[in-house]
């Protein structure tokens, strides 16, 4: 990566916030408990992203090998092994590692899915067939995301589905009013990024052509999904 300790300060930033302040907050929003009507729309913006990304993916996944790029409390992960995928689903917050942990299914059938702690761009890893990383690279700057999306595509053979906060003067409006409050007191930023200008950089790397993009945008939640596949 062109700046490794750019993207290692964002990203221990986001292990703090999710470990330290905001675990319990975000394992009620991704489990079925009530919760407040801003948070219901955000759920319902998740979930509608979620399954965007899934019907991106083959509706029959036996034999591939399916990475969960920052899985959260492993709902996509879960989903994608009930496919027949085998996903390696990673997270740098071990808190909500061991919430997805809990919450997986004993019987996922021909499918399995391993939580992992740690860097998403891990090479310990391994390759891939298809990368998945929803609202993980939401909290990077534009170079950083496009880094971190070549850094993956290295590793897989067919296809790569993420998603970016756009340019909305919804959520550039927020991001000037969150920067009047304290860095303790607010979650860490949401970096809206130009998807066409995004998409543009990242195709010129040999063997990549973009894919599809939609917008999923629910009163306070508005994220933009991009695919990148082999050419």
């Amino acid at each position: 990566m062109s700046d490794t300790a750019t993207y290692d300060s964002y990203r221990d930033g986001l292990e703090v916030y999710f470990d330290r302040t905001a675990v319990d907050a975000w394992a009620k929003l991704t489990s079925d408990a009530p919760v407040s009507r801003i948070r219901e729309k955000v759920r319902a913006g998740r979930d509608a992203m979620r399954a965007l990304l899934l019907d991106w993916l083959p509706a029959d996944l036996s034999g591939k090998r399916i990475l969960d790029a920052g899985c959260g409390t492993g709902a996509l992960a879960v989903e994608a092994a009930r496919r027949g995928a085998t996903v390696i689903a990673v997270d740098v917050s071990a808190s909500l590692i061991d919430i997805a942990r809990e919450r997986a299914p004993k019987d996922l059938g021909s499918g399995s899915v391993d939580f992992r702690t740690g860097d998403m761009l891990g090479r310990e890893f391994g390759s891939f067939d298809h990368v998945v990383a929803m609202d993980s690279l939401i909290h990077y700057p534009v170079a950083e995301i496009e880094a971190a999306v070549t850094e993956l595509a290295s590793r897989t053979v067919e296809s790569i589905v993420f998603t970016v906060a756009p340019r909305t003067p919804l959520l550039l409006a927020a991001r000037l009013v969150g920067q009047l409050f304290p860095r303790a007191d607010r979650s860490p930023a949401i970096i809206p990024a130009g998807t066409a200008g995004l998409i543009r950089d990242l195709t010129h790397a040999p063997g990549w052509k973009p894919g599809r993009d939609a917008r999923v945008s629910r009163a306070f939640y508005v994220s933009h999904a991009l695919e990148l596949v082999h050419a």
